[in-house]
């Protein structure tokens, strides 16, 4: 599992990026050029996402061996660790199965425990669209216009829908595998204690990390600490990037 990255930063210690459900490398870009002033920065497209290689595992196990794969091949023995939401997971998952490669891990948005359904909604507008029907983007937005409200969120699910050569259109992400394994993908991550510095960061208003899973994170996270970004929702890194870059900066440069 050759998983495909963006770099930022020639210098510098490692710090990898992973990214949330539906998402790619690019959605990190501008802040990784950022943290590329003082870090060498590897931004992943994670299995089933971007231009990676997709496969039914969809485990966080899985996904946690590809990032080692991937630091492996690169020759990184250790690195800051970064995730968003299911990048979050993923991350925690690394940190618990293989400490030795973490230094310091930052979750946005995400504890360890299992969620309920969050995406039936997504699922639901993303296969409503008729790839053989549709002839713009547009089109496709159209679809989605009577499942999602929201502008930014049909932008961002956009992103993933690519044009072939042929004119016709196709989805970067595995879809119907991501949609079939979703219990994978809300499940929890599971391993022993991860004792070492880790920064959790939750949007003031989203309902993804509330005070009564904050017994869940320092059973497995006995050092972490808690911040909440005032005025953001889940996607806190694109709602509040400066106060985000400020949280993430002051803990990687403790």
């Amino acid at each position: 599992m050759k998983l495909r990255f963006d770099h930022y930063g020639e210098d510098g210690f490692p710090l990898i990026i992973l990214h949330g459900l539906f998402g790619s490398a690019s959605n990190f870009r501008t802040l990784a050029k950022l943290y590329g002033e003082k870090f060498s920065v590897f931004c992943l497209d994670l299995r089933n996402h971007g231009e990676s290689p997709q496969d039914d595992d969809t485990s966080y196990d899985a996904m946690a061996s590809d990032v080692v794969e991937f630091m492996d091949d690169q020759d990184i023995d250790t690195a800051h660790v970064i995730g968003h939401s299911m990048g979050g997971k993923v991350a925690m998952q690394l940190a618990l199965t293989h400490p030795e490669r973490v230094t310091k891990l930052i979750v946005g948005d995400i504890a360890p425990v299992s969620y309920p359904p969050h995406h039936v909604s997504v699922f639901d507008a993303l296969n409503a669209i008729d790839l053989a029907a549709i002839s713009s983007r547009g089109d496709a937005e159209n679809v989605l216009k009577d499942y999602i409200a929201e502008p930014g969120v049909r932008l961002f699910l956009l992103s993933n829908l690519a044009r072939r050569k042929d004119q016709g259109f196709y989805w970067r992400m595995n879809l119907p595998v991501l949609d079939a394994h979703y219990p994978d993908i809300a499940a929890a991550p599971t391993g022993t204690p991860f004792e070492k510095d880790c920064l959790f960061i939750r949007g003031e208003l989203s309902d993804y990390i509330p005070d009564s899973f904050f017994p869940a994170i320092y059973k497995l996270f006995p050092y972490a600490q808690i911040e909440t970004l005032a005025g953001a929702g889940h996607w806190l890194h694109a709602e509040k990037p400066q106060d985000f870059t400020k949280l993430v900066m002051d803990f990687l440069e403790e």
